[in-house]
């Protein structure tokens, strides 16, 4: 017995001439539901983060670096007599850097790599969606107004916007995809915006 796969939002669809463009709908079958509005307060702020595929890393990095500052702490404050003090505390007498300041640089460049990964995901207001990538190590953001958004199309683990300019925009993995697709159908709704969400039985 097969287990069914989880639907993924398509690919955008390329066609010659843009004004007959086949919408996503129409291709690969993706099908309406009701959805329940809502209309959250101004002062409402949702921000989803990174999934932890994508947060691994940068604290995999921060527990060596606490390990060597660990290392380094014992030899300084521990017996003399140990192969770990004449490595680290005698070592670093023919040094350029010792031990402490180098272990301190480690884990502040950690810290950093940590703080950096987080700052990807997507915050949602009740005027608009902002979305935050992080390409080639650099911080980048979008942000588009409810005003800009046609429709919402939602599958189990992604969201994308049709925009009313016929463009369409892929919003950036969630650690809670789910409920961020909720979230964004309510409001739609409350907009009056199309939302779409990818059957499971959807061909492709």
């Amino acid at each position: 017995m097969t287990q069914p796969q989880t639907p993924e939002l398509p690919d955008v669809v390329e066609s010659s001439d843009d004004g007959d463009r086949p919408s996503i709908t129409e291709v690969n079958g993706t099908v309406a539901k009701f959805e329940m509005a809502y209309s959250p307060n101004v002062a409402d702020r949702f921000a989803f983060g990174p999934p932890m595929s994508q947060r691994w890393p940068s604290l995999l990095f921060l527990g060596f670096a606490l390990f060597i500052a660990a290392l380094v702490f014992v030899a300084y404050h521990g017996s003399s007599n140990t192969s770990l003090y004449r490595w680290v505390v005698e070592g670093d007498r023919g040094r350029v850097m010792g031990s402490g300041p180098l272990a301190f640089v480690i884990c502040f460049a950690a810290l950093g790599t940590v703080i950096r990964a987080a700052l990807r995901g997507v915050v949602v207001t009740a005027d608009a969606v902002e979305a935050r990538y992080l390409i080639a190590g650099i911080p980048k953001v979008k942000r588009w107004r409810w005003a800009q958004i046609d429709r919402v199309l939602i599958s189990d683990t992604e969201v994308m916007f049709e925009l009313w300019n016929g463009s369409y925009e892929r919003l950036p993995p969630v650690r809670d995809p789910k409920k961020m697709g909720d979230l964004l159908a309510g409001i739609a709704t409350a907009r009056g915006r199309q939302v779409t969400r990818l059957s499971a039985g959807a061909e492709h």
